[in-house]
Protein backbone atom coordinates (compact mmCIF):
# COMPACT_ATOMS: atom_id res chain seq x y z
CA UNK A 1 0.00 0.00 0.00
CA UNK A 2 1.58 3.52 -0.87
CA UNK A 3 2.32 6.20 1.55
CA UNK A 4 -0.90 8.07 0.05
CA UNK A 5 -2.98 5.39 0.42
CA UNK A 6 -1.77 5.23 4.45
CA UNK A 7 -3.20 8.52 4.90
CA UNK A 8 -6.86 8.39 4.27
CA UNK A 9 -7.67 8.21 7.37
CA UNK A 10 -6.04 10.91 8.45
CA UNK A 11 -7.91 12.81 5.11
CA UNK A 12 -10.83 11.61 6.53
CA UNK A 13 -10.53 12.84 9.79
CA UNK A 14 -9.98 15.96 8.38
CA UNK A 15 -6.76 18.46 9.29
CA UNK A 16 -6.21 20.62 12.63
CA UNK A 17 -5.64 23.38 10.40
CA UNK A 18 -2.14 24.10 11.73
CA UNK A 19 0.46 24.65 9.62
CA UNK A 20 3.77 22.53 9.12
CA UNK A 21 6.36 23.76 11.47
CA UNK A 22 9.95 23.55 11.13
CA UNK A 23 11.68 20.55 13.15
CA UNK A 24 14.68 20.92 15.36
CA UNK A 25 17.68 20.34 13.10
CA UNK A 26 16.04 21.44 10.09
CA UNK A 27 13.89 19.07 9.27
CA UNK A 28 10.34 19.86 7.99
CA UNK A 29 7.22 17.36 8.70
CA UNK A 30 6.19 16.53 4.90
CA UNK A 31 2.64 15.89 5.75
CA UNK A 32 0.38 18.32 4.54
CA UNK A 33 -2.39 20.38 6.55
CA UNK A 34 -4.92 18.07 4.95
CA UNK A 35 -2.82 15.06 5.51
CA UNK A 36 -2.91 15.74 9.30
CA UNK A 37 -4.75 13.86 11.96
CA UNK A 38 -6.58 16.26 14.39
CA UNK A 39 -5.02 16.25 17.95
CA UNK A 40 -8.28 14.99 19.13
CA UNK A 41 -7.66 11.54 17.46
CA UNK A 42 -5.86 8.82 18.26
CA UNK A 43 -2.77 7.13 16.37
CA UNK A 44 -2.93 3.81 15.93
CA UNK A 45 0.43 2.47 17.30
CA UNK A 46 2.54 -0.15 17.20
CA UNK A 47 4.96 -1.27 19.67
CA UNK A 48 8.51 -3.51 18.89
CA UNK A 49 9.57 -4.88 22.21
CA UNK A 50 7.54 -4.77 24.89
CA UNK A 51 9.38 -5.33 28.58
CA UNK A 52 12.14 -3.25 30.41
CA UNK A 53 13.16 -0.41 28.62
CA UNK A 54 10.54 -1.20 26.34
CA UNK A 55 7.67 -1.42 28.51
CA UNK A 56 8.42 2.39 29.68
CA UNK A 57 7.88 3.14 26.44
CA UNK A 58 4.61 1.64 26.29
CA UNK A 59 3.27 3.57 29.02
CA UNK A 60 4.71 6.75 27.21
CA UNK A 61 2.28 5.97 24.47
CA UNK A 62 -0.71 3.82 25.77
CA UNK A 63 -3.00 6.93 25.87
CA UNK A 64 -2.57 6.37 21.79
CA UNK A 65 -4.40 3.07 20.22
CA UNK A 66 -2.08 0.41 20.82
CA UNK A 67 -3.32 -1.93 17.89
CA UNK A 68 0.21 -4.46 17.77
CA UNK A 69 2.57 -5.65 19.88
CA UNK A 70 5.90 -7.18 19.01
CA UNK A 71 8.12 -9.24 21.03
CA UNK A 72 10.14 -12.49 20.70
CA UNK A 73 9.66 -13.50 24.42
CA UNK A 74 6.23 -14.81 24.62
CA UNK A 75 6.21 -13.90 28.37
CA UNK A 76 6.64 -10.90 27.92
CA UNK A 77 4.40 -10.38 25.22
CA UNK A 78 1.67 -12.20 26.71
CA UNK A 79 2.03 -10.04 29.93
CA UNK A 80 1.53 -6.71 27.27
CA UNK A 81 -1.48 -8.17 25.67
CA UNK A 82 -3.34 -8.48 28.77
CA UNK A 83 -2.68 -4.59 29.13
CA UNK A 84 -4.29 -4.28 25.68
CA UNK A 85 -6.15 -7.25 24.79
CA UNK A 86 -7.31 -5.59 21.58
CA UNK A 87 -3.55 -5.77 20.22
CA UNK A 88 -2.61 -7.94 17.36
CA UNK A 89 0.57 -10.22 18.60
CA UNK A 90 3.89 -10.78 16.69
CA UNK A 91 7.19 -12.19 17.24
CA UNK A 92 8.87 -10.65 14.09
CA UNK A 93 8.24 -7.21 13.44
CA UNK A 94 9.15 -7.77 9.98
CA UNK A 95 5.82 -9.91 9.57
CA UNK A 96 3.97 -6.71 11.74
CA UNK A 97 5.12 -3.68 9.81
CA UNK A 98 3.78 -6.08 6.65
CA UNK A 99 0.74 -6.96 8.21
CA UNK A 100 0.04 -3.49 9.07
CA UNK A 101 0.59 -1.89 6.63
CA UNK A 102 -2.09 0.85 6.10
CA UNK A 103 -3.62 -0.07 9.79
CA UNK A 104 -0.82 1.96 11.53
CA UNK A 105 0.19 5.32 12.09
CA UNK A 106 3.68 5.40 14.38
CA UNK A 107 5.85 2.47 15.58
CA UNK A 108 8.06 2.62 18.98
CA UNK A 109 11.17 0.72 18.71
CA UNK A 110 12.99 -0.80 21.56
CA UNK A 111 15.07 -3.56 20.99
CA UNK A 112 18.49 -4.41 21.84
CA UNK A 113 20.44 -2.25 19.56
CA UNK A 114 21.21 -4.13 17.02
CA UNK A 115 17.58 -4.16 15.88
CA UNK A 116 17.20 -0.51 16.04
CA UNK A 117 18.06 -0.06 12.61
CA UNK A 118 16.45 -2.72 10.97
CA UNK A 119 12.53 -1.86 12.28
CA UNK A 120 13.14 1.66 12.31
CA UNK A 121 13.84 1.80 8.61
CA UNK A 122 11.03 -0.60 8.07
CA UNK A 123 8.37 1.54 9.26
CA UNK A 124 9.35 4.58 7.95
CA UNK A 125 9.41 3.06 4.70
CA UNK A 126 6.21 1.94 4.84
CA UNK A 127 5.18 6.26 5.63
CA UNK A 128 5.39 5.28 9.56
CA UNK A 129 6.33 7.62 12.19
CA UNK A 130 9.02 6.09 14.45
CA UNK A 131 10.35 7.00 18.52
CA UNK A 132 13.30 4.61 18.61
CA UNK A 133 15.50 3.65 22.01
CA UNK A 134 19.01 5.20 21.84
CA UNK A 135 21.38 4.86 20.33
CA UNK A 136 19.53 5.52 17.00
CA UNK A 137 21.49 2.48 15.71
CA UNK A 138 24.13 -0.17 16.26
CA UNK A 139 26.61 1.31 13.41
CA UNK A 140 27.49 5.02 12.28
CA UNK A 141 26.12 4.12 8.49
CA UNK A 142 22.64 3.23 9.99
CA UNK A 143 22.52 5.97 11.68
CA UNK A 144 22.73 8.07 8.19
CA UNK A 145 20.39 5.76 5.82
CA UNK A 146 17.68 6.11 9.00
CA UNK A 147 17.99 9.31 9.22
CA UNK A 148 18.12 10.24 5.32
CA UNK A 149 14.86 7.88 5.05
CA UNK A 150 13.28 9.99 7.46
CA UNK A 151 14.13 13.16 5.95
CA UNK A 152 12.89 11.53 2.34
CA UNK A 153 9.15 10.61 3.91
CA UNK A 154 8.31 13.14 5.94
CA UNK A 155 7.78 11.23 9.23
CA UNK A 156 7.69 12.56 12.81
CA UNK A 157 10.85 11.12 14.66
CA UNK A 158 12.12 11.04 18.15
CA UNK A 159 15.42 9.36 19.67
CA UNK A 160 14.66 8.07 23.61
CA UNK A 161 16.97 10.74 25.16
CA UNK A 162 13.98 11.24 27.86
CA UNK A 163 16.15 13.59 29.81
CA UNK A 164 16.21 15.79 26.84
CA UNK A 165 12.48 16.66 27.90
CA UNK A 166 14.28 17.87 30.98
CA UNK A 167 14.16 21.48 32.82
CA UNK A 168 17.74 21.47 33.87
CA UNK A 169 18.94 21.04 30.42
CA UNK A 170 16.89 23.79 28.97
CA UNK A 171 18.26 26.10 31.21
CA UNK A 172 21.89 24.74 30.80
CA UNK A 173 21.51 25.23 26.86
CA UNK A 174 20.20 29.00 27.63
CA UNK A 175 23.14 29.34 29.87
CA UNK A 176 25.87 28.58 27.73
CA UNK A 177 24.77 29.58 24.26
CA UNK A 178 24.13 33.32 26.51
CA UNK A 179 27.44 33.58 26.65
CA UNK A 180 28.09 33.15 30.41
CA UNK A 181 31.45 31.14 30.64
CA UNK A 182 32.40 32.67 27.76
CA UNK A 183 33.63 30.76 24.26
CA UNK A 184 33.25 27.04 25.05
CA UNK A 185 36.68 25.23 23.81
CA UNK A 186 36.21 22.73 25.93
CA UNK A 187 33.79 19.91 27.07
CA UNK A 188 34.25 16.55 29.18
CA UNK A 189 31.72 13.92 29.73
CA UNK A 190 32.01 11.19 31.90
CA UNK A 191 29.84 8.25 33.21
CA UNK A 192 30.72 5.81 35.93
CA UNK A 193 29.24 2.76 34.47
CA UNK A 194 30.87 -0.14 32.76
CA UNK A 195 28.89 -2.55 30.33
CA UNK A 196 31.69 -4.79 29.25
CA UNK A 197 34.04 -8.03 29.85
CA UNK A 198 33.42 -11.77 29.72
CA UNK A 199 33.86 -14.30 27.26
CA UNK A 200 32.01 -15.68 24.35
CA UNK A 201 30.85 -19.37 25.48
CA UNK A 202 32.05 -22.70 24.24
CA UNK A 203 28.97 -24.45 24.25
CA UNK A 204 25.55 -22.74 24.02
CA UNK A 205 22.25 -24.45 24.63
CA UNK A 206 18.54 -24.99 23.89
CA UNK A 207 16.89 -21.30 24.17
CA UNK A 208 13.92 -21.43 26.24
CA UNK A 209 10.59 -21.81 25.27
CA UNK A 210 9.17 -18.51 25.69
CA UNK A 211 12.22 -17.10 23.04
CA UNK A 212 12.52 -16.78 19.49
CA UNK A 213 16.30 -16.95 19.52
CA UNK A 214 16.81 -16.52 15.90
CA UNK A 215 14.30 -13.40 16.13
CA UNK A 216 16.08 -11.99 18.85
CA UNK A 217 19.76 -12.68 16.83
CA UNK A 218 17.62 -10.61 14.11
CA UNK A 219 20.51 -9.30 11.61
CA UNK A 220 23.61 -10.53 13.95
CA UNK A 221 25.67 -13.72 12.93
CA UNK A 222 24.16 -16.71 14.65
CA UNK A 223 25.76 -18.08 17.28
CA UNK A 224 23.93 -20.64 20.20
CA UNK A 225 21.99 -19.33 22.97
CA UNK A 226 23.29 -19.04 26.62
CA UNK A 227 21.59 -18.60 29.40
CA UNK A 228 22.18 -15.25 31.55
CA UNK A 229 24.99 -14.08 28.85
CA UNK A 230 22.53 -12.11 26.55
CA UNK A 231 18.62 -12.08 26.99
CA UNK A 232 17.72 -10.32 29.13
CA UNK A 233 19.94 -7.29 29.66
CA UNK A 234 23.24 -8.56 29.11
CA UNK A 235 23.49 -8.01 25.47
CA UNK A 236 24.93 -4.90 25.51
CA UNK A 237 28.19 -5.85 26.48
CA UNK A 238 28.80 -7.75 22.93
CA UNK A 239 29.76 -6.11 19.83
CA UNK A 240 27.58 -7.81 17.82
CA UNK A 241 24.37 -6.48 19.72
CA UNK A 242 25.32 -3.44 21.69
CA UNK A 243 27.72 -0.93 21.99
CA UNK A 244 28.95 -1.27 25.54
CA UNK A 245 28.53 1.97 28.35
CA UNK A 246 28.96 4.51 25.51
CA UNK A 247 26.31 3.31 23.01
CA UNK A 248 24.54 2.67 26.13
CA UNK A 249 24.77 6.33 28.49
CA UNK A 250 26.66 8.48 25.59
CA UNK A 251 23.25 9.77 23.44
CA UNK A 252 21.80 11.48 26.91
CA UNK A 253 25.12 13.10 28.39
CA UNK A 254 26.49 14.20 25.48
CA UNK A 255 23.06 15.57 24.30
CA UNK A 256 23.68 18.34 26.03
CA UNK A 257 26.93 20.01 24.93
CA UNK A 258 25.57 18.89 21.53
CA UNK A 259 22.16 21.23 21.99
CA UNK A 260 24.05 23.55 23.36
CA UNK A 261 26.91 24.34 21.19
CA UNK A 262 25.33 23.27 18.14
CA UNK A 263 27.79 20.36 17.73
CA UNK A 264 27.33 18.07 14.89
CA UNK A 265 30.10 16.01 13.29
CA UNK A 266 33.94 15.51 14.51
CA UNK A 267 36.74 16.27 12.15
CA UNK A 268 38.72 13.81 14.26
CA UNK A 269 38.53 11.11 16.85
CA UNK A 270 40.67 8.80 19.39
CA UNK A 271 40.40 6.45 22.00
CA UNK A 272 42.62 4.70 24.41
CA UNK A 273 41.25 1.40 27.04
CA UNK A 274 42.38 -1.92 27.53
CA UNK A 275 43.44 -3.94 24.68
CA UNK A 276 40.63 -4.82 22.79
CA UNK A 277 38.34 -7.78 22.90
CA UNK A 278 36.95 -9.16 19.96
CA UNK A 279 33.41 -9.87 21.06
CA UNK A 280 32.80 -7.76 24.27
CA UNK A 281 32.91 -4.34 24.81
CA UNK A 282 35.53 -2.23 27.60
CA UNK A 283 35.22 -1.79 31.28
CA UNK A 284 36.85 1.62 30.43
CA UNK A 285 36.80 4.13 27.96
CA UNK A 286 38.20 7.70 26.76
CA UNK A 287 36.82 8.79 23.81
CA UNK A 288 38.78 12.53 22.70
CA UNK A 289 36.63 14.50 19.76
CA UNK A 290 37.44 17.54 17.65
CA UNK A 291 34.38 19.46 16.67
CA UNK A 292 35.08 22.58 13.84
CA UNK A 293 34.09 26.06 14.13
CA UNK A 294 30.24 26.35 13.01
CA UNK A 295 27.51 29.20 13.04
CA UNK A 296 31.01 31.45 14.43
CA UNK A 297 31.65 29.26 17.58
CA UNK A 298 34.88 28.52 18.57
CA UNK A 299 36.47 24.64 17.66
CA UNK A 300 35.78 22.30 20.51
CA UNK A 301 37.85 19.73 21.91
CA UNK A 302 35.53 16.95 23.22
CA UNK A 303 36.32 14.16 25.36
CA UNK A 304 34.12 11.26 27.19
CA UNK A 305 34.87 8.87 29.65
CA UNK A 306 33.15 5.92 31.52
CA UNK A 307 33.59 2.69 33.43
CA UNK A 308 37.05 2.33 35.02
CA UNK A 309 38.71 5.40 33.33
CA UNK A 310 36.00 8.03 34.79
CA UNK A 311 38.09 11.10 36.29
CA UNK A 312 37.53 12.39 39.93
CA UNK A 313 38.49 15.78 39.18
CA UNK A 314 37.97 17.97 35.98
CA UNK A 315 39.44 21.52 34.74
CA UNK A 316 40.36 21.76 38.64
CA UNK A 317 37.15 20.51 40.35
CA UNK A 318 36.51 17.79 42.08
CA UNK A 319 33.61 16.16 40.50
CA UNK A 320 30.68 13.26 41.18
CA UNK A 321 30.67 9.71 39.08
CA UNK A 322 28.68 11.58 36.41
CA UNK A 323 28.34 15.02 34.54
CA UNK A 324 29.47 17.24 31.78
CA UNK A 325 32.07 20.05 32.04
CA UNK A 326 32.05 22.90 29.99
CA UNK A 327 35.08 25.02 30.33
CA UNK A 328 34.82 28.52 28.56
CA UNK A 329 37.26 31.61 28.08
CA UNK A 330 35.26 33.54 31.15
CA UNK A 331 34.50 30.41 33.73
CA UNK A 332 33.43 26.87 33.62
CA UNK A 333 29.94 25.42 33.99
CA UNK A 334 29.15 21.73 35.21
CA UNK A 335 25.99 19.92 34.79
CA UNK A 336 23.79 16.80 35.22
CA UNK A 337 19.95 15.89 34.23
CA UNK A 338 19.21 17.97 37.59
CA UNK A 339 21.65 20.45 38.45
CA UNK A 340 24.11 22.59 37.62
CA UNK A 341 27.27 24.95 38.98
CA UNK A 342 29.24 27.69 37.72
CA UNK A 343 33.10 28.22 38.69
CA UNK A 344 35.06 30.27 40.12
CA UNK A 345 32.15 30.36 42.86
CA UNK A 346 33.09 33.15 44.44
CA UNK A 347 32.88 34.92 40.51
CA UNK A 348 29.67 33.44 39.94
CA UNK A 349 28.24 34.39 43.74
CA UNK A 350 25.79 35.97 42.20
CA UNK A 351 24.97 34.89 38.76
CA UNK A 352 21.58 35.11 37.38
CA UNK A 353 20.09 33.08 34.79
CA UNK A 354 18.78 34.55 31.44
CA UNK A 355 15.44 34.65 30.78
CA UNK A 356 14.19 31.59 29.74
CA UNK A 357 13.44 30.56 26.00
CA UNK A 358 12.96 27.18 25.70
CA UNK A 359 9.60 26.62 26.54
CA UNK A 360 8.79 23.51 28.56
CA UNK A 361 8.53 20.22 26.98
CA UNK A 362 4.98 18.95 27.02
CA UNK A 363 6.60 15.58 27.57
CA UNK A 364 9.34 13.41 25.63
CA UNK A 365 6.41 11.02 24.41
CA UNK A 366 4.07 13.74 23.96
CA UNK A 367 5.89 15.66 21.87
CA UNK A 368 6.54 12.89 19.20
CA UNK A 369 2.48 11.98 19.42
CA UNK A 370 2.06 15.83 18.71
CA UNK A 371 4.35 15.65 15.99
CA UNK A 372 2.53 12.74 14.29
CA UNK A 373 -0.55 14.23 14.91
CA UNK A 374 0.08 17.98 13.45
CA UNK A 375 3.91 18.17 12.33
CA UNK A 376 4.77 20.64 15.30
CA UNK A 377 8.86 20.18 16.15
CA UNK A 378 10.60 17.07 18.12
CA UNK A 379 13.58 18.39 20.17
CA UNK A 380 15.16 14.48 19.35
CA UNK A 381 14.15 13.57 16.06
CA UNK A 382 16.24 11.58 13.38
CA UNK A 383 18.29 14.53 12.03
CA UNK A 384 19.65 15.64 14.99
CA UNK A 385 20.15 12.53 16.98
CA UNK A 386 21.36 10.63 13.85
CA UNK A 387 24.34 12.90 14.04
CA UNK A 388 24.69 12.35 18.20
CA UNK A 389 24.40 9.10 17.25
CA UNK A 390 27.47 8.63 14.32
CA UNK A 391 29.52 10.70 16.81
CA UNK A 392 28.75 8.65 19.67
CA UNK A 393 29.27 5.24 17.95
CA UNK A 394 32.36 6.59 15.80
CA UNK A 395 34.10 6.14 19.27
CA UNK A 396 34.12 2.54 19.33
CA UNK A 397 35.41 2.32 15.91
CA UNK A 398 38.63 4.32 17.08
CA UNK A 399 38.85 2.22 19.92
CA UNK A 400 38.38 -0.69 18.05
CA UNK A 401 41.22 -0.05 14.97
CA UNK A 402 43.41 2.08 17.61
CA UNK A 403 44.14 4.40 15.55
CA UNK A 404 43.53 8.33 15.36
CA UNK A 405 40.42 8.75 12.46
CA UNK A 406 40.90 11.87 10.07
CA UNK A 407 36.92 11.67 10.14
CA UNK A 408 34.72 12.31 6.43
CA UNK A 409 31.68 12.80 7.42
CA UNK A 410 30.29 13.90 3.96
CA UNK A 411 31.62 10.52 2.76
CA UNK A 412 31.29 9.01 5.93
CA UNK A 413 34.89 7.22 5.66
CA UNK A 414 37.89 7.76 7.93
CA UNK A 415 40.33 9.03 5.49
CA UNK A 416 43.35 7.36 7.21
CA UNK A 417 42.50 4.74 8.10
CA UNK A 418 40.40 2.24 5.43
CA UNK A 419 40.42 -0.85 8.24
CA UNK A 420 37.83 1.83 10.28
CA UNK A 421 35.46 1.04 7.04
CA UNK A 422 34.35 -2.35 9.03
CA UNK A 423 32.88 -0.53 12.05
CA UNK A 424 31.26 1.90 10.42
CA UNK A 425 29.66 -0.29 8.55
CA UNK A 426 28.22 -4.69 8.61
CA UNK A 427 27.01 -7.12 7.02
CA UNK A 428 23.60 -8.58 7.56
CA UNK A 429 22.52 -11.71 7.69
CA UNK A 430 20.04 -12.21 4.65
CA UNK A 431 16.36 -10.26 4.84
CA UNK A 432 17.70 -8.25 7.53
CA UNK A 433 19.03 -5.63 5.51
CA UNK A 434 19.47 -1.86 6.16
CA UNK A 435 20.38 -0.26 2.71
Amino acid sequence: MSIKSRFHRRDFLKASGLGLAALSGGVWSQLSAQESTSPNQKLNVACVGTANRAGANVGGVEGENIVALCDVDSNYLERSAQRFPNARTYADYREMLDKEAGKIDAVVVSTADHNHAPAAIRAIRAGMHVYCEKPLTHTVQESRIVAEAAKKHGVATQLGTQIHAGDNYRRVVEIIQSGAIGDVTEVHVWVGKGWGGGERPEVGEDPPPNLSWDLWLGPAPYRPFSPGRYHPAQWRRWWDFGQGTLGDMACHYMDLPFWALKLRHPTSCEAEGPEVHPETCPLGLIVRYEFPEREGLAPVRFTWYDGTLIPREVAGERVPGNGVMFVGSEGKMYADYGNYRLFPTDKFADFKPPAQTIPPSIGHHAEWIKACKDGSPTTCNFDYSGALTEAVLLGNVAYRVGQKLQWDAKELRAVNCPAADKYIRKEYRPGWEVV
